[in-house]
C-alpha cells in the first residue's frame, strides 16, 4: 500500500493509542500470575497480537472484552509447535526468559525484520542462571530447555538493549534462589526499565534497585493477579505533537504527563524549538511557531529519533541529534533510513556513528522507502504534509503499533490517499 501525502495543515483532536510497551509487559506479568488478571485499554496491534498468540500457545487463556482483556495465567506448558514472535522484539526477548520457567522445550521463531536483531547477550545471561538455551549465532531462532532457573548473581552490560534487562527482571522472582543483577556499564534506555519495575509492582513483585539502576536484588516471590490499566503511548503521540508545531494546533488526549515513558521528553524539546505547548491532566496541545534548531541526546528515548529528525529538517539552523547508535538495530537501520529519506527530500544530513547533523530547509516531495519500519513511515508524514507530493511506500507497516494512523491523520484534515481513499 502507498500513502500519497499532499500539502495540508491538520488541526483538531486525536486520541493517543494505548502504550505498546505497557501492554506487552502487562501480558507477560498476567501470564505468570496464578489466577485471572484484567488488562484495561490494551493496544490492539500487530506486536501485541504476536505476544497474545505466543502466550496462548503455552497455556495462557486470553478473553477479549470490549475495552479489556481477561487473562488467566499461571499454568504454563510447552507448545507443540514453534512460537512465532512476528517482528515483536519485546515478545521474543521476554519469551526467551519466560521459556526458562516452562518444563520442556520452547522454540522461538521470528519474522524477517526481527531476524536481523541480536539476542545472544540475553541467551548468555540466562546461561549464568543455569538455563539450557541457544540461538543461531547472534540471532533468533532461540531454543530453551526450560524448568531450571537457578537464580543467583548475574552480570551483563547496561548499554545493550534494555529489553534484555527487563526480561531478566520479569523472570527473576520465580528463580529458585535470590537474584542479584549487576550492570557492568551504565544503563541506557533507563525509562523502559523503570516501566518494567512499575509493571512488576502492580503485580505484587518487589524489586530493590540501586539509585543509579546498576544493581537489582529480587527475592523469590509470586505474581499476584490484578487489574492493570494501560496509559497512552507517547511514541505514537509524538507524530501528531510534531504536526501540531506546524499547524494551528493539535491536541492529543489519553496521555499521562507524569508517565515513565521516556518519549514524554518531546514536550520539552518542542518548547525548546519554539513551539507552543499546553499540558492538561490527560491531554497535550501543541501549536505552530517558527521552529529553531536543537541539540538533543536521544540515548534514553531512541524511538524519538525519526520524529526529532523530521522536526530538525523543518527548523531554522543546524540541529544535532546524539545518542543514536542503537537506532541502527531497530526494525530497520533507522539512522540510515532517516538520512536517506531526508536527502531525497533535499535536506542536508551528516551521519556519524553516534550523531546526526541536520540542516533545516524547505523539503521537497519525494518517494520514501520506510524499510518496513512503522516509525519511519509515520515520521515522514510530517515533512510530507509541508512539502506535498510525497509517497510513502509499504505504508501498511504502521499496523505494528498504530493500525489507524492514516485514518487518524485524515480525520484532522491531513490530505492522505491510500489505495484510492
Amino acid at each position: 500500500m502507498k500513502a500519497l501525502i499532499s500539502k495540508s495543515k491538520p488541526e483538531g483532536r486525536v486520541i493517543a493509542p494505548p502504550s505498546k510497551s505497557y501492554t506487552i509487559r502487562g501480558l507477560m506479568c498476567s501470564a505468570l500470575a496464578n489466577g485471572q488478571s484484567e488488562i484495561i485499554n490494551p493496544l490492539e496491534a500487530a506486536d501485541t497480537k504476536a505476544a497474545r498468540d505466543v502466550l496462548e500457545r503455552i497455556g495462557v487463556k486470553i478473553k477479549p472484552q470490549e475495552t479489556s482483556w481477561h487473562i488467566t495465567g499461571g499454568n504454563l506448558h510447552p507448545s507443540e509447535t514453534d512460537l512465532f514472535c512476528g517482528d515483536s522484539a519485546a515478545t521474543l526477548r521476554f519469551m526467551t526468559a519466560i521459556g526458562s520457567l516452562i518444563p520442556g522445550r520452547c522454540h522461538l521463531v521470528v519474522g524477517p525484520s526481527l531476524a536481523k536483531r541480536p539476542i545472544k547477550a540475553l541467551v548468555q545471561a540466562l546461561k549464568q542462571w543455569g538455563v539450557n538455551c541457544s540461538c543461531h549465532g547472534e540471532l533468533a531462532p532461540v531454543t530453551i530447555e526450560g524448568g531450571q532457573l537457578n537464580g543467583g548473581t548475574i552480570r551483563l552490560p547496561g548499554n545493550i538493549s534494555s529489553q534484555y534487562i527487563s526480561a531478566l527482571l520479569i523472570v527473576a522472582p520465580l528463580a529458585r534462589q535470590k537474584v542479584n543483577i549487576r550492570l557492568t556499564t551504565p544503563l541506557e534506555s533507563t525509562p523502559f526499565v523503570l516501566m518494567t519495575l512499575d509493571c512488576l509492582r502492580e503485580f505484587g513483585i518487589k524489586v530493590t534497585a540501586s539509585p543509579d539502576l546498576r544493581e537489582f536484588d529480587i527475592l523469590p516471590q509470586q505474581y499476584q493477579p490484578t487489574r492493570y490499566t494501560i496509559e497512552g503511548d507517547w511514541s505514537s503521540a509524538s507524530y501528531f505533537l510534531a504536526m501540531g508545531a506546524l499547524s494551528a494546533g493539535i491536541t492529543v488526549t489519553n496521555l499521562n504527563p507524569q508517565s515513565r515513558q521516556g518519549d514524554r521528553v518531546i514536550l520539552s524539546w518542542l518548547e525548546e524549538m519554539g513551539a507552543s505547548v499546553e499540558v492538561d491532566e490527560s491531554a497535550v496541545t501543541v501549536r505552530k511557531s517558527r521552529l529553531k534548531a536543537i541539540s538533543a541526546n536521544l540515548a534514553n528515548c531512541i524511538d524519538l529519533l525519526p520524529t526529532m529528525a523530521m522536526l530538525a529538517a523543518l527548523a531554522d539552523g543546524q540541529s544535532e541529534l546524539t545518542g543514536i547508535a542503537r537506532a541502527r538495530l531497530k526494525e530497520s537501520n533507522r539512522v540510515a533510513a532517516v538520512r536517506e529519506g531526508l536527502e531525497r527530500m533535499g535536506v542536508r544530513v551528516t551521519e556519524e556513528k553516534n550523531r546526526l547533523i541536520i540542516t533545516g530547509s524547505s523539503p521537497r516531495g519525494a518517494v520514501i522507502d520506510p524499510r518496513n519500519d512503522h516509525r519511519i513511515a509515520m515520521a515522514f508524514s510530517i515533512p510530507g504534509l509541508v512539502a506535498g507530493e510525497t509517497v510513502i511506500n509499504n505504508a501498511e507497516c504502521v499496523s505494528k503499533t498504530f493500525p489507524d494512523f492514516w485514518e487518524t491523520l485524515r480525520s484532522i484534515g491531513g490530505k492522505v490517499k491510500t489505495d484510492g481513499k
